[in-house]
């Protein structure tokens, strides 16, 4: 068993030439499977069943296993038994008709209004990082960019005259968005100060070397701003669910916003109404007077 696992991570890195990170996901993935499958007297790839693998992910899901890592491993063993069957070792696949189960849908944390402001209204020094970093920061939160998008970014991508900004989104789908005055300011700003690094290319977002900025490094700085202006983490997608949560509050308009977001299915962005109705509620309970506690003596 040991061997196929081998020749197939081989085949992966070879000839598919997936990434590293993909080859070592498969790679843990399916020693994960082989571990089980020994602990189970199963001896050969050929006599692991459907009925044995759904055993196996419930297994797991009840050690704590999360519904996305589980779905993760029977996608690595579809792809090893896809390689198996091509090569004439095996004429089935045990993950046929399985699905992980289905975990609980967290809501995607945000800032509200007033937090949000705390990060961005504060003062800026007149320098290259901190220019950068401010424009960076509002442009998250204006356009509701995610953090692909922002990194990569042209300045072909930007008109500020017409206050907009181009961007392509997953599956390489453009999309036209809004910039926010607040946004143009920052991008003002710093753009002259890009211009003085010797920028290689026309990334709108680079190091001091004039290089485009790599997704950690974006990360890195969001998070140091986070700490920085309100003693909390703070990641890009956090100010991409804020965009979406405040612009659902004002505008009630789901579709417009799954526009703004890129979202090609619209249940996609319909949990932003769930953060909306918290909202709703935590205001009924505030104002109704049926739903006012007695104040205590």
């Amino acid at each position: 068993m040991q061997s196929s696992l081998d020749a197939f991570l081989e085949h992966l890195r070879s000839e598919r030439q997936v990434s590293p990170h993909t080859l070592d996901g498969y790679r843990r993935d399916l020693l994960k499977v082989l571990a089980l499958c020994e602990k189970n007297a199963i001896a050969r790839w050929v006599d692991l069943d459907t009925r044995s693998l759904r055993a196996m992910v419930a297994r797991l899901h009840g050690q704590g296993q999360s519904s996305r890592s589980l779905a993760r491993l029977l996608s690595a063993v579809r792809g090893f038994y896809q390689y198996l069957n091509r090569e004439g070792l095996c004429r089935h696949d045990p993950a046929n008709g399985l699905s992980a189960p289905k975990g609980e849908r967290r809501l995607p944390r945000a800032l509200d209004a007033d937090r949000t402001a705390q990060l961005l209204d504060g003062g800026v020094e007149d320098d290259f990082i901190a220019r950068r970093d401010q424009a960076m920061l509002e442009l998250f939160y204006s356009s509701g960019l995610r953090l692909s998008e922002l990194v990569g970014l042209d300045l072909d991508g930007l008109d500020l005259a017409a206050g907009l900004v181009r961007v392509r989104g997953k599956g390489n789908k453009a999309r036209e968005l809004p910039v926010g005055r607040k946004a143009r300011e920052a991008l003002d700003a710093w753009l002259p100060l890009r211009a003085l690094c010797n920028p290689q290319g026309g990334a709108v977002f680079v190091g001091r070397q004039g290089r485009r900025l790599t997704p950690r490094a974006i990360q890195l700085r969001v998070r140091e701003a986070g700490v920085r202006e309100l003693g909390q983490h703070l990641h890009p997608h956090m100010l991409r669910h804020s965009f979406a949560s405040h612009m659902l509050e004002s505008s009630q308009d789901l579709r417009a916003v799954q526009e703004l977001l890129g979202h090609a299915d619209i249940a996609t962005t319909q949990i932003y109404t769930h953060l909306d109705f918290q909202h709703l509620a935590k205001v009924y309970d505030g104002a109704h007077p049926r739903a006012k506690r007695k104040s205590e003596s």
